[in-house]
């Protein structure tokens, strides 16, 4: 915007004209050059006329009354903005990025009163510039203050183990929701979109303690994994062998159950023709024994106590006189 006092100078010089003309022409000028403004991309415009919100405008140039009557906030709405707590990154442009006292913000006492040092980021956006500009005073502030209650309530509500360890996930998650529904309670006009723990540690007096105290965990969750693949190798093994004895009990128990009646039944089927011809059937047993005992048996000599002449001599082979004593 140009300055008035040289656009006078300069129109003096230029123009041998008098003050009455001269001073109403500077005026013009400079109400048609207080008439636009430009709103930048990623910002919307608040416009106030005598201090009173009357609209808001997106982007790009736009008309306003000049001389003071209306006045331009400009609030980017679409620019992703953070808060950091326990520490600061330089070349922030964000006025409440950053806190007063870092160390003083990360300091915490869990919920088995041990102390741990917690650094984390609240990423937002401005969504309603009319309740960020004017339902609550200093926002920025506001939301840094709200923010950082929440970690603490939800910091002491856990351990110092699942704190470092196990349970950011889940802290991350409750404090995004608890933030979220105190910002919407407080009307300051955000979104909460993200919360994220950086670094996580105990007070360095106590750090060389608290990781010996880490690797003694580590140690010990090593050698339970360690057993527990002995014993899924083991247990599966051992549970095969004897699914596999089990089975091979059962077959023989179907098998010899299955021989028994077979028998069983064999026999039912002689007795019902023994019943029906029993010398006929006694024969045919005896011979069919016969068959089957005689292929087995030795060479056998039968003589025939009855027979009073002498014998005549029999030829006997090389197995019986090897045999003979």
């Amino acid at each position: 915007m140009n300055d008035p006092n040289t656009l006078f100078e300069r129109l003096t010089a230029a123009l041998p004209l008098s003050p009455k003309i001269l001073i109403p022409a500077v005026l013009l000028l400079t109400g048609i050059n207080m008439s636009f403004y430009t709103i930048p991309a990623e910002s919307e415009g608040v416009v106030l006329r005598f201090g009173k919100y009357i609209d808001k405008v997106p982007s790009g140039l736009h008309a306003k009354l000049p001389f003071g009557i209306d006045e331009i906030i400009e609030v980017p709405t679409q620019r992703q903005q953070k808060l950091e707590f326990g520490f600061a990154t330089s070349g922030f442009t964000n006025p409440d990025q950053s806190g007063t006292d870092p160390a003083l913000e990360k300091s915490m006492v869990t919920g088995d009163l041990n102390a741990a040092l917690v650094e984390w980021i609240v990423q937002y956006r401005i969504t309603d510039p009319e309740k960020y500009l004017f339902d609550v005073r200093d926002p920025g502030i506001t939301l840094r203050d709200l923010s950082e209650a929440v970690m603490r309530e939800v910091v002491g509500d856990r351990t110092v183990d699942e704190i470092i360890t196990i349970g950011r996930q889940e802290i991350e998650d409750s404090v995004l929701i608890r933030t979220r529904e105190l910002a919407g309670r407080y009307l300051l006009g955000v979104t909460i979109n993200q919360v994220q723990l950086k670094n996580v540690n105990p007070p360095v007096p106590v750090q060389p303690s608290f990781n010996e105290v880490n690797r003694a965990q580590q140690d010990r969750e090593n050698v339970i994994n360690i057993a527990n693949g002995e014993y899924n190798k083991a247990v599966p093994r051992a549970r095969g062998e004897a699914d596999q004895k089990i089975r091979a009990a059962e077959g023989y128990r179907f098998k010899r159950i299955n021989e028994a009646e077979g028998d069983a039944y064999a026999f039912t089927q002689v007795l019902e023709q023994y019943v029906k011809a029993p010398d006929v059937t006694r024969a045919r047993i005896y011979l069919e024994t016969l068959g089957e005992v005689l292929p087995q048996a030795r060479q056998q000599i039968i003589v025939d106590d009855t027979v009073q002449q002498i014998m005549p001599m029999l030829p006997l082979t090389n197995k019986m006189l090897e045999a003979a004593p």
